[in-house]
């Protein structure tokens, strides 16, 4: 018996939607609606230095405006941070995470003296500073308070997974590739647990079958099939899609102050009218 479709939304209150998240919010929606499926809000607050209440309330403000509706109460991630910090063990328990000391121009400086640094998606990969510090001197530093992160040993953990897969709808079969993300932060004092282990703890306690996400988090994707098969999880289907651009082409971002759907609405928009638009809009790939 094939188990029901499950997409959810999972948007940071750290700032107002913009068109781009509801371009997101509406194919998982109608994803679920047309699979007679279910569509679940989940709210990414684990950053407390960024997220804010008032976020939170327009979100919902938001989507309700345009005709989004979840068919359970929202999931709040800042709720459920013993749940990460339990599944951080579990990697604990099986030696593939070291506390990482570092600090960001410590980093920075140890990649600028390197005369190859290999990089990543995102930039210039840590340059595993900590990562064979002996057992005792890493917890005499940890019992002293000094400040840390929790890293992944990304090759172990890769090497223990093994060859591993996911099935995407513009991609087909991918193989993931954890190892070009290098050894990921899963945890910090200022932020008790990650994106990478939030979302991936939390997809397969809500039962999501079906993630619908911008092309942008395609690469998180590899770290998150990794941790899939470490902590046992099952894995989603995977569908990243285009993202919307603005008349310069590009891309809709808050950090690029994009029109948002408060500011759309004092203008009189039409909520139908604007879903109707963005269910035929193409986006960038």
């Amino acid at each position: 018996m094939q188990s029901p479709l499950i997409s959810r939304f999972a948007p940071s209150p750290t700032g107002r939607l913009h068109l781009g998240h509801a371009y997101s919010a509406m194919r998982a929606h109608d994803l679920a609606r047309a699979g007679g499926g279910r569509f679940l809000l989940r709210i990414e607050d684990i950053d407390p230095g960024r997220c804010r209440p008032e976020h939170v309330a327009g979100i919902i403000e938001d989507l309700q405006w345009l005709g989004l509706d979840w068919d359970e109460p929202p999931l709040f991630q800042s709720a459920r941070l013993s749940l990460y910090a339990a599944a951080l063990d579990r990697l604990k328990a099986m030696d593939l995470v070291y506390p990482c000391f570092c600090t960001r121009a410590r980093i920075a400086a140890e990649i600028a003296a390197s005369a190859s640094a290999p990089h990543g998606p995102d930039g210039p990969l840590y340059p595993g500073i900590c990562r064979d510090l002996p057992v005792d001197e890493c917890a005499a530093r940890i019992a002293a308070g000094e400040a840390h992160a929790w890293r992944l040993d990304c090759a172990r953990a890769a090497d223990m997974a093994g060859p591993l897969y996911w099935d995407d709808e513009e991609a087909g079969l991918v193989a993931a590739q954890p190892e070009v993300h290098g050894d990921v932060v899963l945890a910090r004092k200022d932020a008790p647990t990650s994106y990478h282990l939030a979302v991936t703890v939390d997809d397969a306690a809500q039962g999501i079958s079906d993630v619908v996400r911008g092309r942008d988090l395609f690469e998180a994707t590899h770290v998150h099939r990794l941790l899939q098969a470490l902590l046992g999880l099952p894995t989603p289907r995977y569908h990243h899609h285009g993202l919307l651009t603005d008349a310069d082409g590009n891309r809709l971002a808050k950090r690029a102050g994009s029109p948002s759907l408060a500011s759309m609405r004092e203008d009189g928009a039409d909520p139908a009218a604007l879903l109707a638009q963005l269910r035929g809009a193409r986006a960038i790939t």
